[in-house]
C-alpha cells in the first residue's frame, strides 16, 4: 500500500474511532515516576499537497521543515510538563527506523481497534497493546526508561483545489481541504507496553510554521501523565 493511500485509510479507521480521541492510559498506571527518562523517538512524519483534484502529493520540503519545528515543539514542552524528554542520542539507524515502522503499525491498530466501531471484545476496553521486545534495545543503548513515539501526516490545500472548494460551495456540494492526523504513544522501554495513547484528527494545524507547530504538539500531549 502507498504511503498516501496508508494516509488515507489511516483517515478512515481515526474517524471511525472518534472516541479514542480522549488519551487512553494502560490499566494500573497513572503518571510517570519521579524523575524518569522519556527518549524522543524520531518524529514519524510526512506533509502534502492536496491538488485541484485531491490527489495528496508528497512535499518533502514541507515535511524538513516540520521535522524540525514539531521536534523543537516537543523538546520545549518538556519544561511545561515536567518531563525530561532526551533526544536520541546518535545516528538513526535500523533499529531506530524498525521500532518506528512498528509503533506506526501498532498505533494505527490501537486507533482501530480499541474503541469505536472496530473495538475488540478481547481487549475490553483496556488500553493492552505492547512494541514487544525489541524496545528494550533502546533501553540498554539510551538509559531511557520510557519513550515517546508520535506520527503525523498533515495536508493542505493547493490554491488550485481551494478554488475548487469555493466552486463546489456556490454549487451546493463541499470539497475538503487539508487535513492533520496522527498519534502519539508512552512506551514502556522495560516491557514494551503502551502506556498512554492519544489521536489527532482535524482540518486545521500547521506544522511548516513553528508556533503553529507548538499547538499541535499541545493537542498531541493533552492529557500527557506526567
Amino acid at each position: 500500500m502507498s504511503r498516501c493511500r496508508c494516509w488515507l485509510w489511516l483517515c478512515f479507521v481515526v474517524f471511525l474511532s472518534l472516541p479514542v480521541r480522549a488519551a487512553s492510559l494502560a490499566e494500573g498506571f497513572t503518571r510517570l515516576p519521579e524523575g524518569a527518562v522519556v527518549l524522543l523517538m524520531p518524529l514519524d512524519i510526512e506533509l502534502f499537497s492536496v491538488s485541484a483534484g485531491g490527489i495528496l502529493e508528497p512535499q518533502a520540503e514541507w515535511t524538513e521543515r516540520a521535522h524540525a519545528n514539531l521536534r523543537q515543539a516537543f523538546l520545549t514542552r518538556s519544561s511545561a510538563l515536567k518531563v525530561n524528554f532526551m533526544p536520541l542520542p546518535g545516528e538513526v539507524d535500523e533499529v531506530v527506523e524498525s521500532l518506528n515502522r512498528l509503533h506506526g503499525a501498532v498505533g494505527q491498530a490501537i486507533a482501530m481497534h480499541h474503541r469505536g466501531l472496530f473495538a475488540l471484545p478481547t481487549k475490553e476496553g483496556r488500553l493492552d497493546w505492547s512494541l514487544g521486545e525489541e524496545a528494550a534495545l533502546m533501553r540498554a543503548r539510551t538509559g531511557a526508561d520510557y519513550a515517546l513515539f508520535a506520527f503525523v501526516r498533515d495536508s493542505y490545500a493547493s490554491s488550485e483545489r481551494v478554488a475548487m472548494m469555493v466552486v463546489g460551495a456556490l454549487l451546493g456540494f463541499g470539497l475538503s481541504g487539508g487535513m492533520q492526523v496522527g498519534y502519539a504513544s508512552l512506551v514502556d522501554l522495560a516491557s514494551g507496553r503502551v502506556l498512554w495513547f492519544n489521536t489527532l484528527l482535524r482540518q486545521s494545524g500547521d506544522l511548516r510554521e513553528l508556533e503553529k507547530a507548538r499547538e499541535s504538539c499541545d493537542a498531541l500531549l493533552d492529557k500527557f501523565p506526567e
